[in-house]
């Protein structure tokens, strides 16, 4: 809570030393750290088609902020101030953006508002709605008006499509998941780990990545009675000492430390827990199993496709209902959601001693990428045909 008051009372001074009156800005904006990666695909194509704009980045939640601060694709990246009219009238002022991008959801009225009333173009991109939304209740007038701001709409599925339109919404271009072209691009990086290889060596490697405590639950059965053979790597979500304490203190195997591991023969070890952040989607490489986290509990599914890309069989908790990637996949039988420690054991079980349904569950993952990249090139050849 410190982080969001204290990071927007610099925005504007920010702004003022990062953009000059003479620059052509577009403005993206991403709730958190998970909506930026979807709006990477469109920020790099947009530097490459507009190398002489200047590229805004703002969020919403410390999250995203706290770790994109810096990033290179951005001249300059803030928080957003609080949705009041004077805050919109004051950042769109400040920014005066040529165009102004929305990733997948965070509507803000005044802003959007504020953008129509300049007659600035603005766009969604892997938008999602649901039924439940405010939009489509009956008292959800004032919400639909701000809709109105949308210049166009590029969503993810078809439901989210046939719900605008039930609201009189027409413009609008089922184009997909940003997610998958970022994500296919990662397999033609170095990922390689030095201390990850060796830590796995001929070992079979079930990667947990962004768990939370509910998915710590279900998986200290399987991680304490797995087969030798079998070695796991855990990165949890958020990086707290005392909870990670609490949770290796159950764990019975040798257990490691990221933060250690150049103390120590780390090829010894069973279990490795990564205290650190920014590794991630290079760890899904040794995986032969994945684990997905967020979906045990409340806090909502993180990105399956990080691990899909790579071909891995994927485990996710109970609660995805609002995720239609997850959905997709796990109708496809790519993937499978677990309501307990037992359900969890059981399919880790069945992934371990059954080679043959586990590489054809990574290949369906794989494929489930590969066959749905293309958002990117739909949504820019609309941007370069309306001459945005």
């Amino acid at each position: 809570m410190k982080l969001f008051v204290n990071g927007r009372k610099d925005v504007f001074k920010l702004l003022q030393q990062k953009i000059s009156i003479s620059d052509t800005i577009i403005w993206f904006h991403c709730a958190s750290l998970g909506e930026f990666e979807q709006g990477v695909p469109i920020m790099e194509a947009i530097k490459k088609l507009k190398p002489n704009h200047k590229l805004i980045v703002s969020f919403f939640s410390p999250s995203g902020f706290e770790i994109k601060k810096n990033t290179p694709l951005a001249d300059a990246v803030v928080y957003l101030p609080m949705d009041t009219p004077l805050n919109a009238r004051k950042f769109i002022a400040a920014i005066k953006p040529s165009l102004a991008i929305f990733v997948k959801y965070e509507f803000w009225p005044n802003y959007l508002f504020e953008l129509q009333k300049k007659n600035i173009p603005t766009l969604l991109v892997s938008g999602v709605f649901r039924k439940d939304q405010l939009f489509f209740k009956r008292y959800g007038g004032f919400m639909r008006k701000a809709l109105g701001s949308f210049n166009h709409f590029f969503l993810q599925e078809n439901n989210s499509e046939m719900l605008l339109k039930s609201i009189g919404f027409n413009n609008t271009t089922v184009s997909g998941d940003t997610r998958f072209d970022r994500v296919s691009h990662q397999i033609e990086i170095d990922n390689t780990l030095k201390f990850a290889e060796e830590f796995k060596g001929s070992s079979l490697c079930i990667v947990c990545g962004s768990t939370w405590p509910e998915d710590d639950a279900v998986l200290l059965d399987y991680i304490n009675s797995a087969p030798e053979d079998v070695k796991f790597i855990i990165a949890p979500h958020k990086i707290e000492a005392d909870k990670i304490a609490a949770f290796t203190n159950k764990i019975v195997k040798k257990t490691l430390l990221h933060s250690n591991k150049d103390e120590v023969s780390i090829s010894e070890y069973k279990v490795l827990i990564i205290d650190c952040i920014g590794l991630l989607t290079k760890l899904y490489n040794y995986a032969d199993i994945a684990y997905v986290g967020g979906a045990m509990g409340k806090t909502g599914l993180h990105n399956i496709l990080e691990a899909a890309t790579f071909g891995v069989p994927i485990i996710i908790g109970k609660n995805y209902r609002d995720f239609p990637e997850a959905i997709r996949l796990r109708n496809l039988s790519g993937l499978y959601a677990v309501k307990n420690a037992l359900d969890t054991s059981e399919i880790l079980s069945k992934m371990v001693n059954n080679k043959s349904f586990r590489i054809k569950t990574g290949m369906i993952a794989g494929h489930f990428v590969n066959k749905n990249t293309g958002a990117t090139n739909t949504i820019m050849s609309w941007i370069r045909n309306n001459s945005l």
